[in-house]
C-alpha cells in the first residue's frame, strides 16, 4: 500500500511561536502553494528501455492519463508522453529537473532539449504556447523522469510584458553538501547554501538570475526553490530567511519514515 504523503508549511518569522504553522495530507496532483506561488507538482514516472528510434512509449495515452497508481503516466500525449501544445498567460513557469530528458517547442520558435538537472525558467507574459515532451530515447536503461513543474505569479504590472526564457544548465546549479556528507541540497534558485567566501555573513547572490520582470528579481520578495536530499540520520539546517516575514512550504516527497522538523517529528 502507498504510503501517504505530507506537506509541511514554515514561516520564518520571530515572532511565530512555533516553526511549523501546519501540516496537510498531499494528494494526488497539485500541491497546496503560498502566495505568489500558484501550482507545485512533482512528477515521478518510470518510463521503460527505448525498444526503437520512436521515443514512443509502449502504450498509448487516452489524453488525459494521470492515474496516480500506475507506473508512468502519458498526461496528454498519445505516443510520447508528455504535455503537447498549449497556452499560458501573465505567470511564470519553472521546470526543475531531477531525471529524464524534456523536450520543449513553443510559439515563439524555440525548441530544445534538456534535463538530468538543468532548470528551465519561462515567463509567459502576455502569452506563450509550448510544449513538453518526455522521450524515451535510453535503449540501455529505464528512461526514469522526475522533475518540479512550479508555477509562479507575476506581480499585476507586469502580466503583460514579452514572454522570456532563461534557461540555467546542471553544471552551473549550486550544489551543496552538509557537513556530516548526508545531506544535499540543490539550489533551483535562491539565496541559500552557496559558498561563503568569509566570515562577513552577507548575502551572496546566485549566479543563475530569473528572467527581468520574475517576482524573484526583487531581493525582498526572497524567493529560493531548494531541493534537499538527507540520508538516514543525518541532520540540515535551513538558514534563516533573508526577510523576517517570508513564509516557507516544505514538501516531503519521499522517505516516509519519517522527518524531524524542529522538536516534532512527521511520517
Amino acid at each position: 500500500r502507498e504510503k501517504k504523503k505530507k506537506t509541511i508549511y514554515l514561516a520564518m518569522r520571530s515572532l511565530a511561536k512555533s516553526v511549523i504553522l501546519r501540516t496537510t495530507l498531499l494528494q494526488p496532483g497539485p500541491f497546496p502553494t503560498p502566495d505568489p506561488f500558484l501550482f507545485v507538482v512533482y512528477h515521478n514516472d518510470h518510463f521503460p528501455v527505448a525498444h526503437d528510434d520512436s521515443m514512443e512509449a509502449p502504450r498509448r495515452g487516452n489524453g488525459a492519463d494521470f492515474d496516480p497508481r500506475a507506473e508512468y503516466r502519458m498526461y496528454h500525449g498519445e505516443k510520447i508522453p508528455g504535455f503537447p501544445q498549449h497556452p499560458h498567460r501573465g505567470f511564470e513557469t519553472i521546470t526543475a529537473t531531477m531525471d529524464g530528458i524534456i523536450d520543449h517547442s513553443d510559439s515563439l520558435g524555440n525548441g530544445g532539449r534538456y534535463g538530468e538537472g538543468d532548470v528551465q525558467w519561462m515567463t509567459a507574459g502576455k502569452g506563450v504556447v509550448h510544449g513538453e515532451m518526455f522521450p524515451l530515447i535510453q535503449k540501455d536503461k529505464p528512461n526514469n523522469c522526475r522533475f518540479f513543474q512550479i508555477w509562479l505569479n507575476l506581480p499585476s504590472r507586469h502580466k503583460m510584458v514579452d514572454p522570456d526564457f532563461k534557461m540555467f544548465w546542471n553544471t552551473n546549479v549550486p550544489k551543496y553538501t552538509s557537513e556530516d556528507g548526508l545531506g544535499n541540497v540543490t539550489v533551483f534558485y535562491g539565496d541559500y547554501f552557496l559558498e561563503q567566501k568569509d566570515d562577513t555573513c552577507e548575502r551572496i547572490e546566485n549566479p543563475n538570475q530569473p528572467p527581468p520582470y520574475s517576482w524573484a528579481t526583487d531581493p525582498i520578495n526572497d524567493v529560493a526553490v531548494l531541493h534537499i536530499t538527507i540520508q538516514p540520520g543525518g541532520n540540515l539546517t535551513i538558514p534563516a530567511a533573508h526577510n523576517g516575514d517570508a513564509s516557507r512550504a516544505l514538501y516531503l516527497i519521499e522517505g516516509y519514515d519519517g522527518i524531524v522538523v524542529g522538536n516534532k517529528t512527521f511520517r
